[in-house]
């Protein structure tokens, strides 16, 4: 009955049933693995955001990545910012803005030094104008903020940094080392809180949304519900190929034994 399935056509969607099934179900866990990395990330955000700000020079280390643990952390430092040596950071949005963040060193008591992202400036209206800076707090200030990675081409997709003085394409402290004069902790950190408060200032970067999933559950279903609709499908094909053959044979039994017995009648 199912001496059909080694025919040409049927061996061969077999084959494509037996290849994409398995596709299917690794890319399932492929977004599934997503989901649970995104879950992850979201519990360290919350973890660390909600935690008392610890001072940064007791958990960084100049010179040294800063550890995946400690991403999302708040720290403070004291210490008087280096105007001389801000950065401007190409191609950052905001609620859909497109425009800069404002890199600026800040030097503690011992001369190690924090980069820190004071926030965000629109661009100006022509492209080879400079934008409208706020100007950083002179004399002492306290800094409180969230540390971030060092960017690099594999995590940002930014290929590099761009040629212009003034100006970097990443934010990356083993990168901006030989443009600053002081010994820089890994990291960096976006600014939340600084005393005093300057009556003009960058706007402040969001806080991260600790929330929001996306999508990546939702497909690991969706690619398992393709690999089994897939199967079900072909079974479903079998079967109906299975059930056509059978009633071909039923309908030629009954022809074969209608002639039989008109043979019979006349003899």
């Amino acid at each position: 009955m199912y001496r059909f399935l080694l025919t040409p056509r049927w061996i061969a969607m077999a084959l494509l049933v037996v290849v994409l099934i398995p596709i299917m179900v690794e890319l399932g866990f492929w977004q599934f693995h997503r989901h649970e990395n995104k879950v992850a990330h979201n519990d360290l955000i919350s973890a660390n955001i909600d935690r008392k700000p610890a001072p940064a020079e007791e958990i960084l280390a100049v010179g040294r990545k800063l550890p995946g643990d400690l991403q999302w952390r708040r720290v403070t430092l004291t210490g008087r910012y280096d105007t001389e040596h801000e950065l401007l950071v190409r191609n950052r949005s905001q609620d859909g803005v497109p425009g800069y963040y404002v890199l600026t060193p800040l030097v503690g008591a011992d001369g190690r030094t924090l980069l820190v992202d004071r926030g965000w400036v629109k661009n100006p209206p022509q492209a080879a104008d400079r934008p409208d800076v706020p100007p950083a707090p002179t004399g002492q200030v306290t800094v409180t903020g969230r540390l971030r990675p060092d960017e690099t081409r594999k995590d940002s997709g930014i290929r590099g940094q761009t040629a212009i003085e003034g100006q970097v394409s990443r934010i990356s402290g083993f990168e901006l080392g030989p443009k600053v004069p002081h010994p820089l902790f890994g990291g960096y950190v976006e600014l939340t809180e600084q005393t005093p408060m300057p009556a003009r200032a960058p706007a402040l970067i969001p806080e991260p949304d600790d929330e929001d999933l996306g999508p990546h559950l939702a497909y690991a279903v969706q690619w398992w519900i393709f690999a089994f609709a897939l199967l079900a499908m072909f079974v479903k094909l079998i079967r109906s190929e299975a059930r056509e053959l059978e009633a071909e044979l039923a309908a030629l039994d009954e022809g074969d034994a209608a002639d039989e017995h008109e043979r019979a009648a006349t003899v």
